[in-house]
């Protein structure tokens, strides 16, 4: 495996990323030899990372402390399973979730993507799908040409998931029920590490998304709850 380029700070905003970190461009530009050292796997992993992030969040940190403790929680996992069975990097598979409830606006996919950005740079091997609920529920429609189980599992054993924006939209559809249950059932029975972000409020929960769905979204994710104004507005005005 080939060791992946330098990168360049003025290109990728990742300074406050290392410094939240207590590291350096110094160390993160580091190359050993060995494909799977910390730096190594932290400059692949990140440059992976902005493959998947979108233009507008390019710059995206995660600075509530719960999400940062989440992060900090599947990483320390990772190394410990490391150290119990060793292999060449340490690798995200299972762990906690977080549900992320606010209104429009509040930043809470500005977050999520700070979280992948910054769970990229510690050097562990964290596989992500992002979706939002509306694209995910076009996808996983039937129809012909188009392979929905194969979509389906796609997403559903992704080693970390996150879904924006579940449970916008009207009255839930018997389509838009089964995949809800579905997915979040699988994810549940094999505690895999899932991340949504919903304008919900915890008592709607039920109502919008399955009262089966609700209750194991209740046990497997850690809730946070935020406030605020609408960014949006107030860098438009």
């Amino acid at each position: 495996m080939n060791t992946p380029p330098k990168i360049d700070p003025e290109q990728h905003d990742i300074l406050p990323l290392l410094a939240a970190q207590n590291r350096t461009l110094d160390w993160l530009n580091t190359d050993d030899g060995n494909p799977y050292s910390l730096p190594n796997t932290a400059r692949r992993s990140y440059l992976e990372a902005t493959s998947i992030v979108p233009l507008r969040y390019r710059a995206a940190t995660a600075a509530h402390s719960d999400i940062r403790r989440w992060v900090n929680g599947l990483v320390e996992e990772a190394f410990a399973a490391k150290k119990k069975q060793p292999g060449p990097a340490a690798v995200v598979r299972s762990g906690p979730s977080l549900l992320i409830l606010g209104s429009v606006g509040v930043g809470k996919t500005y977050q999520c993507y700070g979280a992948l950005r910054e769970m990229a740079l510690t050097g562990v091997i964290a596989q992500w799908t992002v979706v939002t609920a509306a694209d995910l529920y076009a996808r996983l429609q039937p129809r012909f040409g188009v392979d929905s189980e194969t979509e389906f599992e796609r997403h559903a054993k992704a080693p970390v998931l996150f879904i924006d924006d579940l449970g916008a939209g009207g009255k839930l559809s018997e389509h838009t029920e089964n995949v809800n249950f579905r997915l979040i059932n699988y994810r549940y029975d094999h505690q895999l590490p899932t991340v949504i972000t919903s304008n919900l409020l915890p008592k709607e929960l039920g109502g919008r998304m399955g009262d089966r769905v609700a209750s194991r979204l209740v046990e497997m994710c850690d809730r946070i709850t935020m406030t605020g104004p609408d960014k949006r507005r107030q860098v438009a005005a």
